[in-house]
């Protein structure tokens, strides 16, 4: 029967299984016994099994672990259980072990599609880390699944705000506590952080998320053409409206309308935006009626809008109006321990996207990711995952950069503390791996995570 971890020699001290899922198949009980310890040790949750038949009722395309199995068994060898894994799901990590004689056929066994093998006697290091290869590996699918579906559905999954720094925390909970609401948003933040993200994670979340998000760029729109692309025009209202044509404002009724880069609207266009904002009305040009509409606004900036007010170059009333909601994105140089989270979700994005297989960052390199200043902010960090994914990114270590003002103890500490996080994000906060991977005692790596204001739980998935 499907052995459990009581099934070891004694208590085993494991702390939490964090490290991810593994089948262990084996016929041998010793050999059983002493697998299952070690990835218990490094945080793994195991389920042993003395046969194939018993592995095989644990597998499922939604099982997020990997497989290791030896290779003689009777009744069912382990390349008969990786042929039928592969059936179940091709994408599932088998790692194979085999005795000395048996290296060419796993060699083989790896070209059909088998994720690595282990040649007996190997040590407990080399069985964890080829399993936590594996683990994460099948995270970088299962994720790439869930994309895959959101496409598929129609969502976005750049709607998802990621990240656990207190400035995002923060940002959520606004939007959680205003977006079933009809209260107009201004939404403040640098160029690439996500402005329109944030809108659309409003509009989703209230009771407008079946009706149109209209999203008009005001940087974007040449003045000559703005008006009636905002307020919609009537037939023969000017030289060539030869029929009548919606605005985007009428266009959002029942949703949201989405104003990026607000502060470049004509000034004698923020009149009429305002007492649409006000009323709930639009006039077409050309006409003498008035539209009734119900929609929200929501309006994004990377200016700040009271100094454009205070030298005449916005609308100090339409200023006022506006600035009953702001919602503050941080820039990406401020978050960064959000750093190797979004750059995993957006490699995951990308596999989906390119159709390729997802890859998983080394610790230098999310190291390098850290140590970097991101001025073009989220949209930046994407495009590095993006060109990652596709293979176009050299992503060498670096020298992480620290502002001169910072003395050397403190740009030491900072690059102590990015070393722990990018461990921690590697390995889904597992603090065994973390350990391991730093190879530092484990009351001085807890130390530092009290010095440094750090959580696992942070890193969990």
């Amino acid at each position: 029967m499907s052995q459990s971890r009581s099934e070891a020699a004694g208590p085993v001290d494991a702390g939490p299984a964090d490290a991810g899922s593994v089948i262990f198949v084996d016929d041998e009980r010793a050999v059983r016994l002493a697998g299952q310890q070690a990835l218990e040790l490094a945080g793994f949750e195991v389920t042993a099994c003395d046969g194939a038949e018993r592995a095989l009722r644990h597998v499922g395309r939604d099982w997020p672990g990997c497989l290791v199995t030896d290779v003689r068994m009777p009744q069912m060898d382990g390349l008969a259980l990786l042929a039928r894994v592969r059936d179940i799901d091709p994408d599932l990590p088998v790692i194979l072990i085999t005795g000395h004689g048996d290296v060419p056929m796993a060699v083989e066994a790896m070209r059909n599609g088998a994720y690595d093998f282990l040649e007996k006697p190997f040590p407990s290091d080399r069985l964890t880390e080829v399993a936590r290869r594996a683990v994460e590996k099948r995270r970088l699918v299962m994720e790439n699944r869930r994309l895959r579906a959101q496409i598929a559905g129609g969502i976005d999954p750049a709607e998802t705000i990621v990240g656990r720094t207190p400035g995002i925390e923060r940002l959520r909970t606004t939007i959680a506590a205003v977006a079933d609401t009809d209260a107009d948003v201004l939404v403040f933040g640098e160029t690439g952080t996500g402005k329109e993200m944030v809108a659309r994670a409003l509009h989703a979340a209230s009771g407008r998320r079946k009706n149109p998000f209209v999203a008009l760029n005001c940087g974007a729109m040449p003045e000559s053409i703005f008006e009636s692309e905002l307020f919609g025009h009537e037939a023969g209202a000017f030289t060539g409206a030869a029929k009548r044509r919606v605005g985007r404002i009428e266009h959002a009724g029942g949703g949201t309308l989405f104003l990026d880069e607000i502060e470049s609207m004509p000034l004698a266009l923020q009149v009429k935006l305002l007492r649409v904002i006000q009323e709930r009305v639009v006039e077409p040009l050309g006409s003498n009626e008035q539209v009734p509409v119900d929609l929200r606004v929501v309006a994004a900036t990377k200016s700040d809008l009271r100094q454009a007010a205070d030298a005449g170059k916005f609308r100090a009333d339409l200023y006022y109006r506006l600035n009953v909601v702001v919602l503050t994105i941080p820039p990406l140089r401020e978050r960064r321990d959000d750093i190797p989270l979004l750059f995993q979700h957006f490699v995951a994005q990308a596999a989906a996207r390119y159709n390729r297989e997802p890859r998983v960052p080394s610790r230098e390199q999310i190291q390098r990711l850290m140590g970097q200043d991101w001025p073009g902010n989220v949209r930046e960090l994407r495009n590095a995952a993006d060109r990652f994914v596709l293979g176009l990114e050299d992503m060498a270590p670096a020298p992480v950069s620290a502002p001169s003002a910072l003395s050397l103890a403190e740009q030491v500490d900072l690059y102590e503390k990015g070393l722990i996080q990018a461990e921690l994000a590697r390995h889904r906060g597992s603090v065994k791996a973390a350990i391991e991977a730093l190879n530092i005692p484990r009351k001085t790596f807890y130390d530092k995570l009290k010095r440094y204001g750090l959580s696992r739980d942070d890193f969990l998935d």
